[in-house]
């Protein structure tokens, strides 16, 4: 084999090992990516639950309030508790309730599609992984062909 062909197939397999190594890099990157991705969908969840436990709790103390002044404006007017006044009460508590249940099931929603978004990064990313292994592996097995057939060819011979 000629000094050239032997440089150029050098050369040829070199660059094939580092357009490899850079698909496999990149397969890698995306799925950190892909993880860092679900770590921050995580995150947004639990906070969303912390948000949503801060709104139930304040929609308990308005209710609460709401109550409290209810009755004492009742008590104020000498209007006994019992009958309509009572059952606007129960009804002002219902209704709080409902709210309260309200926050938690959009809560818990949101919760959900946040998850769900974070799964779907990480698996994205663990799939460009696979197929930067893939790529890699094809890159190099391309590669060596074509040294091989280089080194098959009328210049290899030194002719």
């Amino acid at each position: 084999m000629c000094e050239l062909t032997t440089a150029l197939l050098g050369l040829s397999l070199a660059g094939t090992a580092v357009s490899a190594a850079g698909q496999v890099a990149q397969g890698e990157q995306a799925a950190a990516m892909g993880q860092l991705q679900q770590q921050a969908y995580d995150q947004q969840a639990r906070n969303t639950q912390s948000a949503a436990s801060f709104e139930q709790d304040k929609e308990r103390r308005k209710s609460e309030l709401v109550a409290a002044n209810a009755r004492a404006q009742v008590g104020a007017s000498g209007v006994a508790l019992s009958g309509s006044p009572a059952e606007a009460l129960i009804a002002n508590a219902g209704e709080s309730e409902l709210d309260i249940q309200a926050i938690q099931w959009n809560s818990g929603m949101k919760q959900d599609q946040l998850r769900t978004q974070g799964s779907l990064a990480r698996y994205s990313g663990d799939a460009a992984q696979t197929a930067g292994y893939i790529s890699g592996a094809s890159t190099l097995l391309s590669g060596g062909a074509q040294a091989i057939r280089m080194g098959r060819s009328p210049f290899a011979r030194g002719a």
